[in-house]
């Protein structure tokens, strides 16, 4: 909400230890968030993926890990897709609540996870629980991992914390398809054309090609979305219509989210002397 990619033939964690951002190289951000993102974006069913037996929930996770252990390794590769699976989680308890039947992630290598559901709630308040709830629980599994790492002393945990905290404030960027245009659609849907900017300096800043997949993502349902919005009609008006005093709860919880995300970042940020290899958990 709600998809959201290295290459190595050994486990990152038995070579010389460099910065986290140096180890995973550029693409690791294009890959946590394409991870997160894509597969949000798959959630509308533009893809036919449930209608295929074979691709469960613990099949294709197993599948994934399987691909990204070539990358990682697999202690990292299966904490990746168990943090994925958390966030997606948060996503389909809470399309349950609003009474809104959804599928079990499923797993796609490189692309992240999908979801499924016949929509994301009856209006723009409920879009918005459910985009946030992705990087609420997806928060508390990454801050779970954080005190598991220093209690033990693992650089793997921290490591995978760091992932998970970046993951989800990925996510947050306000425009769709990602969480935070999901809230911003009741908070204020004017800041989707800010999410957008936002993307662009990030493309200036870090040469990631890979967020060129984003901005083609959101320019496809952005436009679309606003031309319902200031269509006018009643359906559209009943479904943007939130009480003030929702829109700042939303907003407060998507504010708090961002403030402790990246403070998990800056606490699970490993810089590391070179010739030192990681420790084991």
């Amino acid at each position: 909400m709600d998809g959201q990619l290295p290459v190595a033939s050994e486990s990152p964690f038995g070579r010389p230890r460099r910065s986290l951002r140096k180890r995973a190289g550029g693409a690791l951000a294009g890959v946590a968030a394409l991870a997160a993102k894509f597969g949000a974006y798959l959630k509308g069913g533009l893809l036919l993926l449930p209608k295929l037996k074979l691709l469960t929930t613990g099949g294709t996770a197993l599948v994934s890990i399987a691909a990204y252990s070539l990358l990682w390794g697999w202690p990292f590769a299966a904490g990746f897709v168990a943090l994925l699976f958390v966030h997606e989680m948060g996503h389909v308890i809470q399309l349950r609540r609003e009474g809104i039947k959804a599928s079990t992630p499923m797993f796609i290598p490189f692309l992240g996870a999908a979801i499924f559901s016949r929509s994301l709630g009856d209006n723009a308040l409920a879009e918005a629980r459910v985009g946030l709830a992705g990087p609420v629980l997806g928060t508390l599994g990454a801050v779970g991992v954080a005190v598991a790492g220093a209690l033990t002393g693992s650089d793997l945990l921290l490591a995978l914390a760091y992932i998970a905290f970046f993951l989800n404030l990925i996510n947050l960027i306000p425009v769709v398809p990602f969480d935070g245009g999901r809230a911003m659609a009741a908070v204020a849907p004017s800041m989707w054309f800010l999410g957008i900017g936002g993307l662009v300096a990030m493309i200036l800043l870090l040469g990631n090609p890979f967020l060129l997949i984003f901005i083609l993502l959101a320019l496809r349902e952005m436009p679309r979305r606003w031309r319902q919005l200031r269509s006018r009609t009643i359906e559209q008006a009943a479904y943007y219509r939130v009480p003030r005093r929702h829109r700042i709860a939303i907003g407060l919880v998507y504010i708090g989210l961002i403030v402790v995300l990246a403070f998990g970042m800056s606490q699970t940020h490993i810089l590391v002397s070179a010739g030192h290899s990681f420790r084991s958990i």
